[in-house]
C-alpha cells in the first residue's frame, strides 16, 4: 500500500514537473527568482524529448510499482487519467522532437513576453 501511493504521488510530480517545463516561465511573471529552476528545466525536459531518453522518475515510479506487488495501470484515478497523459501510447520518436520543439516555442513566447513587460517598466 505504501509503495503505491508512493509511485501514484511519484506520478503526480511527474506531471507537476512537465507542467512546469512546459508553463512554468508563467510562474517568473510574479516570481523573477525561479528564472534559474525553470531554464534548467526546460533544458532537461528538451533534452529527454530530443534525446529520446526516460525520466529518471518513469524508472523510480515503475521500481515503486513493482515493489507494491503492481504490474502497471490496470485501475484507479491516476492510473485511467494520468498516465496516459505522461506516457501516451503511440509516442513516436517524431511526436518526442515535436513535443520538444513546442516546449522551445512556448518558452520563447513566455520569456519575451516577460522580457517586454520587464524593459516597459
Amino acid at each position: 500500500m505504501l509503495y503505491s501511493f508512493a509511485a501514484d504521488t511519484l506520478l503526480i510530480v511527474h506531471l507537476l514537473f512537465i507542467f512546469f517545463v512546459i508553463f512554468g516561465g508563467l510562474l517568473l511573471f510574479k516570481w523573477h527568482g525561479l528564472f534559474s529552476l525553470h531554464l534548467a528545466a526546460v533544458v532537461w525536459g528538451v533534452l529527454v524529448e530530443f534525446n529520446h531518453w526516460i525520466c529518471p522518475l518513469t524508472h523510480w515510479e515503475n521500481a515503486l510499482r513493482r515493489a507494491a506487488g503492481e504490474t502497471g495501470y490496470e485501475s484507479g484515478f491516476v492510473e485511467y487519467y494520468l498516465v496516459p497523459l505522461i506516457y501516451p501510447t503511440e509516442l513516436t520518436n517524431d511526436h518526442q522532437l515535436i513535443l520538444g520543439s513546442l516546449v522551445i516555442a512556448i518558452n520563447i513566447v513566455i520569456y519575451s513576453w516577460l522580457l517586454l513587460k520587464i524593459r516597459s517598466h
